[in-house]
């Protein structure tokens, strides 16, 4: 499975003139889950600067309690500060890291920017170890420059 083929199709989702921005996020997310075998939680944290926080929009894959991250906790909150990519090959080594599920072994979070300013970020769990490349980061990365153009 290469990458680089999917981008069309997630520049199509993106641009369904007929749907709402959190229906082609969800479609978004669903796309990737189905074809990419191991992004198993596809979804999209969105950040409130004036509180800190980072609260889930549309994503698929298991149930989540985590619904509101302050900025700095876990993986998706150190993003948040940092407005790096965050590649996390074993989640159980990762000192600052909220479990979701016993069977997320790795992670992925990539900032999400519009015009500069980070307003949120992609974030995936795998059920693999170490299964995320520089492949994966300049994906997504497109990605979220496709979905910045929703906003």
């Amino acid at each position: 499975m290469n990458l680089e083929e999917l981008k069309p199709q997630v520049s199509q989702i993106l641009s369904e003139v007929s749907l709402e921005r959190e229906i082609k996020l969800k479609n978004l997310c669903q796309f990737l889950s189905d074809n990419v075998d191991y992004y198993n939680w596809v979804g999209f944290y969105f950040a409130n600067h004036e509180n800190k926080t980072l609260h889930l929009g549309p994503y698929v894959g298991a149930e989540t309690d985590h619904t509101v991250i302050p900025f700095g906790k876990g993986i998706c909150g150190q993003v948040a500060e940092s407005n790096a990519n965050f590649v996390v090959p074993d989640v159980s080594a990762q000192d600052n890291y909220i479990a979701c599920s016993f069977t997320v072994k790795s992670e992925i979070v990539v900032p999400l920017f519009v015009n500069g300013q980070n307003i949120g970020q992609i974030d995936i769990d795998s059920h693999v170890i170490d299964p995320f490349t520089e492949a994966d980061e300049r994906f997504l990365e497109f990605v979220n420059q496709e979905v910045a153009k929703l906003f």
